[in-house]
């Protein structure tokens, strides 16, 4: 297995030119592959590789200053799922393009940790819920009874913000994957006037691990090429549909007409009926590629397999 790693911190680079080049190096050295955007306000990174090299990529970056503490989230994979590195200079390592100045380290709203954050959905008290992640996103999986703005960017949530009518004496619970996203959205909400803005520590994904994912309907999109991976083993049908059959799915493919490559929830009947694509006409396309539903459904089938039962071991141990 090879573990994956999900990572950020703000914490200020005083070269990033400099840094991007030399991290590079470090990571073609070690085979690591992966995506990592470095800003002068941090860095923000998902990367895979042996576990020998996730070990001296965890070391090498603790070891640069400012970085001492920061936290890794680790998951696993039957095969590194990334198909390059890329390591990017940014000028925001998470883009909300908020004309507001933003301190996530010193102006961020209240760290829940998991549990907390659990015991608040059950205690009946009031608060709103925003899932601060893209629409293809929640549209596979969500907490229950969050708000889910209908966004495809996050530099559109200010906007979405401003008309989105939230009374400013409610409680905010907000959340993301892996908790950057809302680093910076709670600075922004602050900032408009909410005062009790609190947020799920390390995201849905550090979420599923410490609880066995309770209250979360469907999957988790992630950034790499599983593209969903299960949180809640009592909650496990698609809550999504098919967009060539109309049947519950959750698997997100890319279409094979290479022209389109629009990503889109596909079952596998849908896709072995459309060879992969997104409509008749992306299948009768000249540039669409060879398609194998083996292939394509294959690693997710393989992680499930393997994770499922571990996932259900962990809400047992945790008593949930």
């Amino acid at each position: 297995m090879f573990p994956v790693l999900l990572y950020y911190s703000f914490n200020p680079i005083e070269n990033p030119d400099s840094f991007v080049k030399d991290h590079k190096a470090f990571c073609k050295e070690h085979g690591l592959k992966g995506r990592i955007y470095v800003s002068e306000e941090g860095i923000n990174g998902t990367v895979s590789g042996t576990r020998e090299a996730t070990e001296l990529y965890k070391m090498e970056l603790r070891s640069q200053p400012g970085f001492a503490d920061i936290e890794f989230k680790e998951d696993e994979a039957d095969r590194i799922p990334f198909a390059k590195l890329i390591v990017k200079l940014r000028p925001e390592i998470v883009s909300l393009k908020s004309p507001i100045k933003l301190d996530p380290v010193t102006e961020g709203g209240r760290h829940l940790k998991p549990r907390e954050w659990k015991q608040i959905m059950e205690s009946g008290e009031d608060y709103v819920m925003i899932d601060a992640r893209n629409n293809y996103e929640s549209k596979v999986g969500h907490f229950e009874g969050a708000v889910l703005p209908d966004l495809e960017n996050f530099y559109d949530f200010p906007e979405w913000l401003d008309q989105a009518g939230i009374p400013k004496d409610k409680k905010v619970l907000m959340y993301c994957t892996g908790g950057i996203r809302c680093e910076k959205f709670s600075v922004l909400m602050k900032k408009k006037g909410w005062s009790d803005v609190n947020q799920l520590h390390g995201g849905i994904l550090n979420y599923a691990k410490e609880t066995g994912g309770a209250h979360f309907r469907g999957k988790c999109f992630v950034f790499d090429d599983r593209l969903v991976v299960p949180v809640n083993p009592d909650d496990e049908e698609p809550i999504a549909e098919c967009e060539i059959t109309g049947n519950p799915a959750d698997t997100y493919l890319n279409c094979a007409n290479m022209e389109c490559n629009r990503l889109f929830i596909c079952s596998e009947e849908g896709a072995r009926k459309m060879e992969g694509c997104c409509s008749e006409a992306c299948k009768q396309h000249p540039y669409k590629r060879p398609f194998n539903p083996e292939n394509a459904f294959a690693p997710f089938r393989k992680w499930y397999q393997y994770f499922g039962r571990d996932f259900k071991e962990r809400k047992e141990a945790a008593g949930s």
